[in-house]
């Protein structure tokens, strides 16, 4: 059976290189034990939306008919929709989640989040996580929510997470820079909600070790991407993977089959830095862990190439080919394969070129 390809969207020539990233990674202190299976089987999905029902924004709304068809698909009693810091909590514990367990999220605080989104959660019970840039919101933008609107749905149960002051790209910031921006919106989430959030997500999806870092080191609980995938305990609490929602990946048939969806755990993942500044295309690879089975049948798509080559190397190590150089911006490699019950495992990377 074929992966799936969604660009939404090798690694070294020999085993000598392979070895020698592994080798870096540890003299780095990125190649820790790898993770018990029951710790890497525990997992979950995180949705991600942005607008709703703003059909001038194709790529960042969802039709207002499609987010209802969501909400009706979570209330069927398939799903445990739970409050996104308990299932990291629950991850980091090895404490069993629920089979399909879902986390909702929503960036920007688009007004249409306030007007649309928020009555149609509140209404059905769901839970969800408002991630804000500060700015948009002391600006007064007509399109953004206002920090009245703000504090009533932190008053009202809804997680209210960090998304910087400004919404920059963090990784051709200089650290100087992205700390101050990260205070800057620290005040004002204290001078109007009276407190910092504990959860944060890089702007645009754009990450890297050094801001990884940086963002751990602000005292963050944990961080998100915008790259797909279920997460597991075996993730990198600081770079968690999200399915994006949006008009062209919103209908009902793509919902269900992320909202299934299985983590791949991974270690000793290959370039530790999604920050591509060096080797391009970069040397791609990763060993799987747990108890997963049929690797043989793990396909991986790039967003600017297509269909990459996988190669197995003894039982769990996987090598990824990709021949072009990543374009400057983002590339998603989207790795998938069939799973339990018809359902799939989905490991993403998203990748950034300055």
């Amino acid at each position: 059976m074929s992966g799936l390809r969604e660009t939404h969207t090798g690694v070294s020539g020999g085993t000598l290189r392979r070895c020698l990233a592994v080798v870096l990674l540890a003299a780095a202190g990125w190649a820790a034990a790898p993770p018990s299976a029951a710790l890497a089987e525990n997992s979950a999905v995180v949705l991600m939306y942005h607008r709703f029902g703003e059909g001038k924004y194709p790529s960042t709304n969802i039709t207002i008919a499609q987010f209802e068809a969501h909400i009706r698909e979570l209330k069927s009693g398939a799903y445990t929709v739970l409050p996104v810091p308990r299932i990291i909590e629950a991850l980091r514990l090895g404490t069993p989640l629920p089979e399909r367990t879902v986390g909702l999220t929503i960036d920007d605080a688009y007004l249409s989040v306030y007007t649309e989104a928020w009555p149609r959660l509140k209404a059905a019970g769901l839970p969800f996580t408002l991630f804000v840039a500060t700015e948009p919101l002391d600006r007064k933008h007509p399109d953004i929510m206002t920090w009245d609107n703000l504090r009533e749905m932190a008053g009202a149960g809804v997680t209210i997470g960090h998304q910087t002051a400004s919404h920059l790209h963090m990784p051709t910031a200089s650290g100087e820079r992205n700390s101050r921006d990260i205070a800057r919106a620290d005040a004002r989430f204290r001078a109007n909600l009276g407190m910092r959030p504990k959860l944060f997500a890089y702007p645009y999806g754009e990450a890297g070790l050094a801001v990884q870092k940086l963002v751990r080191g602000a005292g963050f609980t944990a961080a998100f991407g915008q790259h797909s995938g279920a997460i597991s305990g075996a993730d990198d609490f600081f770079y968690l993977p999200r399915f994006a929602m949006n008009e062209k990946y919103g209908d009902l048939a793509r919902f269900r089959l992320v909202a299934n969806t299985l983590a791949l755990p991974v270690t000793d993942t290959v370039p530790a830095d999604t920050l591509i500044t060096g080797l391009n295309p970069p040397a791609i690879g990763f060993t799987v862990v747990g108890n997963v089975k049929g690797l043989q049948r793990l396909t991986c798509f790039a967003s600017h190439e297509g269909r990459a080559k996988v190669e197995r190397l003894g039982t769990t190590r996987i090598e990824v080919r990709v021949k072009k150089p990543f374009p400057k911006g983002r590339t998603r490699l989207n790795c998938t394969m069939p799973a339990k019950d018809g359902r799939w495992r989905w490991l993403g990377r998203l990748y950034y070129v300055p």
